[in-house]
């Protein structure tokens, strides 16, 4: 009797549930937008239970399919996909929409409150803290470092020359990663680079694939239950390799700058600015010095910075190379500006050198449309906000397909294509500014653009100086996942050729 009751009240409390969520104001609201078909209590949500492939392959289709605005959700959640540039630009420019909540906030065990996942009061002060950490001046002490680790890599592909193919996703990585220990960090990276890179790179993967499925399964939501689960367990294991990387990273540094105390010491510079030309890890641990910011805080914006400074450099690398060998013009072109700059010189390059080399730029944002690093980003509104001819309720997530964004044939004729003239000033005049957004825009863009491009160009220019690139893995054949950065599934193959 009492479980028949208890059984009873259960369907009551399940209906009107249900009724709530479909009647309501959030609930009427909801219903008008496009999107696919919403069953009661879990909404849509169980089209997105899919493999990484199968996922990243559906989510390409909903714009198509549905238009520019397109609804998602379960139970009293709410999450709307934005396609147009109007609509972004109503999003990503103002300071009123700045929060992020999920999928972010399942990465809190990871990042903490850094700059890529806080918001209000925190993030403003951390932004504007770590801005001046990217200042031209800091850049041009970095570049040194970008030439070293350029002639590095340059090493590692003669060893490759004869070979009929080579994976380049690990060797970029093992650069990359380098690259900002030795500049942001400060740290050498003495011990065996290619076991860290990839223990380092196998991680950030695996707790990118536990973040897609907890974001996609609609219980995995609140922190009680997943606590339980084996994917809870998983990142706990990933978060120790992590972790111990990036605190081994901090204490490096702390140590060196004991007995280095000069570094931090700038009383006798008559530069006003003195904090602003310090690298990100050596201001960070001046602000603590100086009461600013605890050794959690620290490890925050570190392992924020390792991962956002490495990885989505070292795949934009990797799928610019990949599609340059399918491109023999347009390489050709490349390296016929460089040779007009250094004609038989053997020399480096230097800032001013990089800065006039204006074809390869426009072939640098020519695959970052294609091929962005962060291919999602999301925003939490908490007022009702018009896109698209639709009211979105407040408390809901708005979601950024860029990848989407940058293959409209609307804004990019034939997207497909590589065409780097798009990117020539007079081609740009009359695009949308929030057309193309590799690195974000408004006021949370990436604080390290400057930084990513100047290592992009610099490798790249001697890279194409000295070599060819030949097709080994098409691009046809390549297949995303939907992870924390836009990845293939497999390898990523290219052939050297000498010059």
């Amino acid at each position: 009797m009492l479980i028949t009751v208890l059984t009873s009240l259960m369907m009551v409390y399940i209906v009107v549930l249900c009724l709530y969520h479909r009647f309501s104001r959030r609930g009427r609201l909801r219903a008008k937008i496009p999107g696919p078909t919403y069953w009661p209590i879990l909404g849509n949500s169980m089209n997105l239970i899919l493999r990484q492939d199968k996922l990243f392959h559906y989510l390409r289709t909903l714009n198509k399919k549905y238009g520019d605005v397109v609804g998602f959700g379960a139970m009293d959640i709410v999450a709307v996909n934005i396609y147009n540039p109007n609509d972004i630009e109503t999003i990503l420019s103002s300071t009123k929409f700045i929060e992020k909540q999920q999928p972010y906030t399942f990465l809190k065990r990871w990042l903490g409150q850094g700059l890529l996942t806080s918001y209000g009061k925190k993030w403003q002060v951390r932004r504007k803290l770590l801005t001046p950490t990217f200042h031209f001046n800091i850049l041009r002490k970095f570049f040194r470092t970008f030439e070293e680790e350029t002639k590095i890599f340059l090493e590692k592909i003669e060893a490759e020359v004869g070979n009929e193919q080579t994976d380049i996703v690990q060797l970029v990585s093992n650069m990359t990663l380098r690259t900002v220990c030795k500049t942001a960090m400060g740290t050498s990276m003495k011990e065996d680079i290619q076991s860290i890179s990839t223990k380092y790179f196998n991680a950030i993967q695996n707790i990118g694939a536990v973040l897609v499925k907890r974001t996609t399964r609609i219980w995995l939501f609140l922190d009680f239950p997943y606590q339980f689960t084996k994917e809870a367990r998983e990142e706990k294991k990933v978060l120790q390799d992590l972790h111990s990387f990036t605190r081994d990273v901090i204490q490096q540094r702390k140590t060196y700058l004991r007995n280095n105390p000069s570094i931090l010491n700038l009383d006798n510079d008559d530069d006003t600015n003195k904090k602003g030309r310090l690298a990100m890890l050596d201001l960070l641990i001046q602000n603590q010095n100086e009461g600013g910011i605890d050794d959690e805080g620290i490890r925050e914006e570190v392992d924020t910075f390792m991962f956002r400074g490495h990885d989505t450099t070292a795949m934009a690398l990797v799928f610019f190379m990949m599609r340059l060998a399918h491109e023999p013009e347009i390489q050709q072109k490349i390296y016929e500006e460089m040779q007009s700059m250094y004609g038989d010189s053997d020399r480096p390059p230097t800032m001013d050198d990089v800065k006039d080399m204006k074809y390869l730029d426009c072939c640098i944002k020519e695959s970052l449309r294609l091929y962005p690093s962060v291919h999602y980003i999301a925003r939490f509104v908490r007022e009702d906000v018009e896109l698209g001819g639709y009211t979105i309720p407040a408390d809901s997530m708005i979601q950024i397909h860029i990848y989407d964004v940058h293959r409209r044939p609307d804004l990019y004729p034939d997207p497909e294509r590589f065409v780097p003239e798009r990117f020539l000033p007079e081609n740009c005049l009359n695009r949308h500014p929030y057309a193309y957004i590799p690195f974000s825009a408004g006021p949370r863009n990436c604080i390290g653009q400057k930084f990513a491009m100047l290592e992009m160009k610099t490798l790249m220019s001697s890279l194409l100086r000295k070599y060819r690139l030949e097709p080994v893995t098409r691009q046809s054949d390549v297949v995303f996942i939907s992870e924390l950065v836009l990845r293939p599934k497999g390898p990523i193959y290219v052939k050297f050729c000498p010059r």
